[in-house]
């Protein structure tokens, strides 16, 4: 009686498991499925990558203007289109030039180009913008109010829009 149960036992046993060929139809799904969404994962990353981007941009002109509020001087915010970086200055008084605080950031590590529009010949490559202490933005690289400012990545384009008053706008 135990020999027959043993038996039992060893046949069902041998039947259990998945075969060779159910084995590499369920690997061969799994592929498939991953090969579909790769695209998809790529896509949803580089939107992040220039949502990133134009986040930072966008707080690289509120910070400022904040600053400018609260401290009572202007502040300036240069960004600059050929290096693709932010570089902030002040122009505490009595001065009467701005001065750089820290160095110039980039405004991504990812590969973003950065269009500042049309500026005046001395400024090529540029927008700057001011913020005053009575919460004004002005530009002084010689594009009109509002400004824009475009972020490129991967063929897609964000445009930023900043108002007289500091209010940016993303499109």
């Amino acid at each position: 009686m135990a020999s027959m149960n043993k038996k039992i036992i060893q046949k069902n046993w041998a039947a259990a498991g998945f075969s060779m060929l159910e084995a590499l139809i369920v690997v061969a799904i799994g592929l498939l499925l991953t090969a579909m969404a790769v695209p998809s994962a790529r896509t949803a990353i580089a939107t992040y990558q220039l949502d990133a981007a134009v986040d930072t941009a966008a707080g690289a002109l509120q910070g400022p203007r904040y600053q400018a509020i609260m401290h009572g001087y202007t502040y300036q915010v240069d960004f600059n289109g050929t290096t693709n970086q932010i570089q902030l200055s002040s122009e505490i008084p009595p001065a009467t030039t701005f001065s750089s605080i820290g160095s110039a950031v980039p405004i991504s590590t990812s590969a973003v180009t950065v269009g500042v529009g049309t500026p005046n010949s001395s400024s090529a490559g540029h927008l700057i913008l001011q913020c005053k202490p009575n919460g004004s933005v002005t530009t002084a690289s010689g594009q009109a109010m509002p400004a824009s400012l475009t972020i490129t990545y991967n063929g897609t384009t964000k445009t930023l829009t900043v108002s007289n008053y500091g209010s940016v706008s993303i499109h």
